[in-house]
C-alpha cells in the first residue's frame, strides 16, 4: 500500500483522563471519562467522540467523491452524523459505530445508492468492515 498522508497524535497522562495532541498542534485536547463509563462528567473529549468526528468527516468526503464520480451535485445541507458506542466484549471492549446521512431534497433511491457507494469507498467503513489488524509495538 502506498501511503499518501500520515497523521500523528500522542496521548499522555491517564489515557481516558489525560491529554491528546497532534504533532502539528491542531488537536490539543483534555480527555475525560464520560459519565456513562463511570467518569465524573468533567469537560473534555474522549476517544469515541474523536473517532465519531473523524469517521463523519471521512464519510462526507467519500460521499462527495462518489457524487462527483456520478456527476451529481449534493445539496449544501448534506450532512453525515456518526455515533460511536462502546461496550464490553470477551477480553476487552469494542466500539459500535453507526453512520446516518441526510441529503435533503434528493431522490431517495439515488441517495441510497450514493450512501452505499460511499460506504464502500470510505476508509473508516473499510477498516470497520475488515477489522484490519493494527500493529502495536513498544518503542
Amino acid at each position: 500500500m502506498s501511503v499518501a498522508y500520515t497523521a500523528n497524535a500522542t496521548a499522555t497522562g491517564g489515557g481516558r483522563n489525560g491529554h491528546t495532541k497532534s504533532d502539528d498542534g491542531v488537536i490539543d485536547l483534555n480527555l475525560t471519562v464520560p459519565k456513562g463509563l463511570g467518569g465524573d462528567g468533567a469537560r473534555g473529549s474522549n476517544p469515541e467522540q474523536l473517532f465519531a468526528a473523524g469517521y463523519a468527516a471521512c464519510f462526507m468526503g467519500a460521499l462527495r467523491f462518489v457524487a462527483g464520480q456520478a456527476k451529481v451535485k449534493l445539496p449544501e445541507e448534506t450532512s453525515v452524523s456518526v455515533s460511536v458506542g462502546i461496550g464490553p466484549r470477551e477480553g476487552g471492549f469494542e466500539i459500535h459505530p453507526a453512520v446516518s446521512v441526510s441529503i435533503p431534497g434528493f431522490d431517495r433511491a439515488q441517495a441510497e445508492d450514493l450512501v452505499a457507494k460511499a460506504h464502500q469507498v470510505c476508509p473508516y467503513s473499510h477498516a470497520m468492515r475488515t477489522t484490519k489488524e493494527v500493529e502495536a509495538k513498544l518503542v
